[in-house]
């Protein structure tokens, strides 16, 4: 067990609530997302490991939200960085540099044709849907309900239960359906004749979902004349390079970037298809113009420099190679461990060849947040910072393999008596709760 004290952290949740709205300005970095003896704050970051504001040290699991993929403060992206920002950040014409990376960009990108820059994921997406009403003349927007986020904007958080503030006749405008079920898509096309205006979708979801079921989406979308957008966010530079829409030979119309792409930089990015992104230009065109993503800092010069950077070393490193086989050693040793336990039907392990997703389950096999909270719990406490799911890093080893491993052992022997004697009697403080719950 690793040596830790929260003394700074604890102090600082005490107070950060009076500065911040929600203590963090991403909602699933917030306090009530994790244990109370956990890191409130990072202090740094160093290839695969990370330092709270108390010192105490982990290997990182969750990687930024999934956005660092080569590793934190990687010297060679740093360098190129440093030497964009000595030329400056950003200008009142375009930086040379958006030409460049556009071209870089779109050239590993099949099919998609135009290119805009954006600061966050949300920003995209919400241009894809608008693109697709502009493009189609209708309305209505589809997406599945069992995909965890694609936008902080209505059309999607109207579909949660958090959705204050949004009115009634918002609400009506998104449709949805289930991913593993293109059944449940075919049914809502026709139910909304000629008024949906576009599919978006993940190709690839937390819990697996078979190919064909995503082929199939595509191909109920495009028969029913709406646009089909794929949201990479998650999988680009992680499931493949790209992403899953090559790897699934996916013929989008759209795509949507972010994530991995920038290693923790901000860099995101809406692609497509000229016929439907012109549509957001300025050049001669019959449909009325789409105001489509107008952003003070879209092409600032650290983002695109991160993700040239990210490109190039895609390029000339086995950087998906190695991370595959970071996410196969640790697949394998922990089903091992749960054998050793017998805990298979209490954790339930949903693995892919870029990540492993892991559901808690109580002593009534129900999916519980108070195993779930036991269990990153004690994982920090044994020095990896994890949060349900673990993604690799190009900066992972071998040796954080068995530390991550050793500690999912320790892990599972704590949860192995909770299921017997209790999980109050080795929780500490409250259990994490839902990100899209109504009341706090």
């Amino acid at each position: 067990m690793v040596k830790q004290n929260f003394k700074k952290s604890n102090n600082y949740r005490k107070i950060i609530h009076n500065y911040i709205v929600g203590g963090a300005h991403t909602y699933s970095k917030g306090d009530d997302q994790f244990p109370k003896l956990s890191p409130a704050a990072i202090d740094r970051g160093k290839g695969s490991k990370v330092w709270d504001i108390d010192g105490n040290k982990y290997i990182d699991c969750s990687l930024g939200l999934g956005s660092v993929s080569i590793g934190h403060a990687d010297k060679n992206i740093i360098k190129i960085i440093s030497k964009e920002l000595k030329k400056g950040a950003n200008f009142q014409r375009p930086s040379s540099l958006e030409l460049d990376v556009a071209k870089c960009f779109l050239s590993i990108l099949p099919k998609m044709d135009l290119i805009k820059f954006a600061k966050n994921g949300s920003a995209v997406t919400t241009a894809a849907v608008k693109l697709s009403r502009a493009f189609t003349g209708k309305n209505l927007v589809a997406f599945p309900i069992d995909h965890p986020f694609y936008s902080y904007d209505d059309w999607f958080i109207s579909k949660k239960e958090i959705n204050s503030g949004i009115v009634n006749e918002t609400k009506k405008l998104s449709v949805t359906y289930d991913s593993r079920n293109p059944e449940s898509l075919r049914k809502i096309f026709k139910k909304n004749k000629n008024k949906i205006a576009c599919v978006i979708t993940e190709a690839e979801n937390l819990i697996p979902i078979k190919k064909k079921c995503i082929l199939e989406i595509e191909r109920i979308t495009k028969k029913n004349n709406a646009v089909f957008i794929v949201d990479e966010m998650l999988s680009g530079f992680r499931s493949d390079f790209p992403g899953s829409y090559t790897k699934l030979g996916l013929n989008p119309d759209l795509t949507t970037w972010g994530k991995a792409i920038g290693n923790g930089f901000s860099f995101c990015a809406l692609a497509g298809k000229k016929n439907i992104m012109k549509l957001g230009g300025i050049q001669k065109n019959k449909k009325p113009r789409v105001f489509l993503l107008s952003t003070t800092h879209g092409g600032e010069t650290t983002g695109l420099a991160a993700g040239k950077a990210v490109i190039q070393a895609y390029k000339k490193k086995s950087v998906l190679k190695h991370n595959r086989k970071i996410v196969t050693d640790i697949d394998g040793l922990i089903k091992k461990i749960l054998k050793k336990h017998s805990l298979n039907d209490h954790l339930i392990i949903h693995s892919t060849d870029w990540r492993i997703y892991i559901e808690f389950l109580n002593k009534k096999k129900k999916v519980c947040n108070q195993f779930k909270t036991l269990f990153i719990q004690e994982m920090i406490k044994n020095g990896i910072l994890f949060q349900g799911m673990f993604l690799p890093c190009y900066s992972h080893t071998s040796s954080d393999v068995k530390k991550i491993s050793s500690a999912f052992d320790k892990s599972c022997k704590i949860y192995k008596l909770a299921l017997i004697k209790g999980v109050k009697k080795y929780l500490y403080g409250k259990p994490i709760k839902s990100v899209f719950r109504k009341y706090v």
